[in-house]
């Protein structure tokens, strides 16, 4: 019998790491990217949870452990960056690896490329389907045909443009900006300490990543303006207006981001869709559900890559099945974390100096808890 093709688009994180386990379950994917090649960068992200057995499975936490981040403790600064408690940022009870999400991308590229087609520098214009498969037209390459599409490319993701409608439609906006800028060694002294200053509406975080330190802003601005995603001159001057009048190495930051000639910057919001398949397309990761604050996109998206694989190959030739026990698995998972966006928002951001002392004094409270249950850790973190 035939091999099944199947497009994925976007090739980040969930996009190979669907391609790896559809190739072993007898699929002929190819995937699409419209960068040219995988992505660099030093934004590190956290493989958690569900994540963890799949890698597993995959073989790759040997190389994910090779590649960790040294980060291992939070400081966090009051509004005139004086110290207030430092945080253990990795416990026995639950296991996490943090890594930047380019060494993520080009593990999961490795373990995806000898069983899968990677088509780079292009994209996707225009999806027809029939009862037989979808046609494809790319900006780039000739037409093809494949049995089904799966867009797992982000956020913004033209697989959903194309086939569910605009992103406004599902975007729920939490009210926040995030906006990251890479910058300097030197800029961190101890790779092995992540600090966090929050003032009212504002945090403001020191990341020593693996490489390339970042320096990373959330915040709420005092005069949201529409978003346009191509006007940096604006996003300088959104940072630049919240970040006014704060202490410690602030002004110092905000001028590396207004420096950078392409800095990061996107409003955080949830997606929300009443069903993430039509017809033989389908959608996966942040395309279908991301999920701003909590930090888990990526763990979800392999979590939700190996469970759509795993339906499919259960259901050969049934794929409307198989989406279906695809959604209603992963919806249990992402639901819950969906809901807690606003009182984790509020949490991270008090909105007062009142309700920022408050959220202090609940840290304190949680690191003498932490002292209490794991006083190794929390030994060997006062001491680095």
């Amino acid at each position: 019998m035939k091999k099944p093709d199947v497009l994925i688009v976007g090739a980040g994180i969930a996009g190979p790491a669907l391609a790896y386990w559809l190739s072993r379950n007898g699929y002929r994917p190819t995937v699409v990217e419209h960068a040219r090649q995988l992505r660099s960068g030093g934004s590190a992200i956290v493989v958690k949870g569900p994540a963890i057995p799949v890698a597993e499975r995959m073989g790759i936490l040997p190389q994910l452990r090779e590649l960790a981040t040294r980060n291992r403790s939070l400081t966090l600064l009051d509004p005139h960056g004086r110290r207030i408690l430092q945080l253990p940022l990795t416990s026995q009870k639950n296991p996490t690896i943090e890594v930047t999400r380019a060494d993520l991308s080009r593990v999961l590229h490795q373990s995806a490329h000898t069983g899968a087609e990677f088509l780079f520098d292009d994209t996707i214009t225009a999806l027809e389907q029939d009862e037989g498969g979808v046609d494809v037209t790319f900006r780039r390459s000739a037409p093809r045909r494949f049995d089904l599409v799966v867009g797992a490319d982000g956020m913004h993701s033209a697989v959903r443009r194309l086939v569910f409608g605009p992103e406004r439609q599902y975007a729920r906006p939490t009210g926040l900006y995030g906006a990251t800028v890479p910058l300097e060694p030197g800029a961190v002294e101890d790779p092995s300490q992540m600090t966090m200053l929050t003032a009212p509406d504002r945090m403001l975080v020191l990341h020593p990543s693996r490489t390339t330190p970042l320096a990373i802003f959330t915040f709420r601005a005092a005069h949201p303006a529409p978003h346009d995603r191509k006007n940096t001159a604006l996003h300088k001057q959104t940072v630049a207006d919240a970040y006014a009048g704060l202490r410690w190495r602030a002004p110092e930051l905000v001028t590396a981001f207004l420096d950078h000639p392409a800095p990061f910057f996107d409003p955080l919001t949830t997606l929300r869709m009443p069903t993430w398949s039509r017809g033989r397309i389908v959608l996966l990761g942040d395309a279908a559900a991301a999920t701003a604050l909590l930090g888990d996109g990526s763990s979800m998206a392999m979590a939700g890559a190996h469970a759509l694989a795993e339906q499919l190959a259960a259901r050969p030739g049934d794929h409307t099945r198989a989406f279906t026990a695809y959604e209603s698995r992963l919806r249990r998972e992402v639901g819950p974390r969906q809901r807690r966006v606003g009182p984790l928002s509020r949490l991270l951001l008090p909105r007062t100096r009142t309700g920022l002392a408050i959220r202090n004094a609940a840290a304190r409270t949680i690191n003498r808890t932490i002292a209490r249950t794991n006083p190794t850790t929390t030994r060997q973190t006062a001491t680095r």
